[in-house]
C-alpha cells in the first residue's frame, strides 16, 4: 500500500491538463484482457486522499466484486481509516485514454460493508467489496475473474513456476491509457502448502508499496475450463513483502520475497 504522496489522482476528461487521446486509426490496438482485470485503487477519508493500492474484479454469478488487501480498507497499526475508495474504469474499448473514477463507500450506518475472513491461522489479508453493477457507467470496460479461474490447490504448480503480479507499484501505471504494469514472479514456496501455517504462499518478485491487492496469476494450462477471453489462472492476492526481523539493514539486502494469500478464500468471501 502506498502513501498519499505516491498517488496520482484522476483528472476530469475535459480538463485542459488531461493528456491527449491517442490518434491511432480505429482507436487503440487490442489490449491483453488481463490488464483490464486489474484496477487502480485510491483510498480517501472524506475528500482527503490517503493511499493508493491495487485490486481486481471477481464475478460470481451476476454479482461483481472488487478484491484487494484487507489492510487497504483498514489498518489500525498505521492508523489508516479510509471511509471510501475510488477505482478507475475505462469507458471506451476503442480509446483507452477515456476513463472515469468510480467511488464506493466502505461504511453504511457506521458498519463496514466490505467482507474479510479468517481461518485457523488467524486473519486473512484479503477483502472484497461488492460493486453495484447498475451504478457502473453503461460503457464500462473491464474483465473479471470467476470461480473457474481459481487454481485448485491440489493442481501441481512446480516450485519456481513463472507467475505474474499485475498492479500499480507506488501508484505507477500508464497514465495515458490507465493500465497497470506487470512484474514477473516465481512461487518461492510449495503451492498448496500453507507457509508457516498461514493461508499464503511466497513469491519471489520485485514489488513496491501500492502493489497490495494485486492478482497473482499463471497462464492457464487447462484448456477444458471455460475461461472466456481471460486465459489466466488466479493463484493468489499479493499482500506484502516478507522480511526477517534480524536482518542488518546496513549489511543485508531485503529478501525480495512476498506473501500471496491463496485465492480460494474468494469462494468464502463472495458466497451469499
Amino acid at each position: 500500500m502506498g502513501s498519499a504522496a505516491d498517488a496520482k489522482w484522476l483528472m476530469p476528461q475535459n480538463s485542459p491538463s488531461s493528456p491527449p487521446e491517442p490518434s491511432l486509426p480505429g482507436g487503440s490496438p487490442p489490449i491483453e484482457s488481463l490488464l483490464l482485470a486489474a484496477a487502480r485503487v485510491n483510498t480517501f477519508a472524506g475528500q482527503q486522499p490517503l493511499t493508493n493500492a491495487s485490486g481486481f474484479f471477481f464475478q460470481r454469478g451476476e454479482r461483481l466484486f472488487l478484491v484487494t488487501s484487507r489492510h487497504v480498507m483498514l489498518d489500525k497499526p498505521s492508523k489508516h481509516f479510509p471511509d471510501r475508495i475510488e477505482i478507475e474504469l475505462h469507458t471506451d474499448a476503442q480509446v483507452l485514454a477515456r476513463s472515469t473514477g468510480f467511488s464506493m463507500p466502505l461504511y453504511k450506518d457506521a458498519k463496514s460493508i466490505w467482507r474479510e475472513g479468517s481461518d485457523t491461522g488467524g486473519e486473512i489479508d484479503v477483502a472484497v467489496l461488492e460493486i453495484e453493477r447498475h451504478a457502473l457507467p453503461a460503457t464500462a470496460v473491464y474483465r473479471a475473474f470467476t470461480p473457474e479461474h481459481l487454481c485448485d490447490l491440489r493442481e501441481p504448480v512446480e516450485i519456481g513456476s513463472s507467475l505474474l503480479v499485475v498492479g500499480f507499484p507506488l501508484g505507477f501505471h500508464d497514465a495515458l491509457h490507465h493500465l497497470p504494469v506487470v512484474r514477473h514472479a516465481v512461487n518461492a514456496s510449495p503451492f498448496g502448502l500453507r507457509f508457516q501455517g498461514k493461508g499464503y504462499f511466497l513469491t519471489d518478485a520485485r514489488t513496491h508499496r501500492g502493489t497490495s491487492g494485486a492478482p497473482v496469476v499463471m497462464r492457464a494450462r487447462a484448456p477444458g475450463k471455460s475461461l472466456g477471453d481471460l486465459p489466466w489462472m488466479l493463484l493468489g492476492v499479493h499482500s506484502s513483502r516478507m522480511d526477517v526481523g534480524t536482518r542488518d539493514l546496513n549489511l543485508d539486502e531485503a529478501l525480495g520475497l512476498n506473501c500471496a494469500w491463496y485465492a480460494d478464500i474468494l469462494l468464502t468471501l463472495t458466497q451469499t
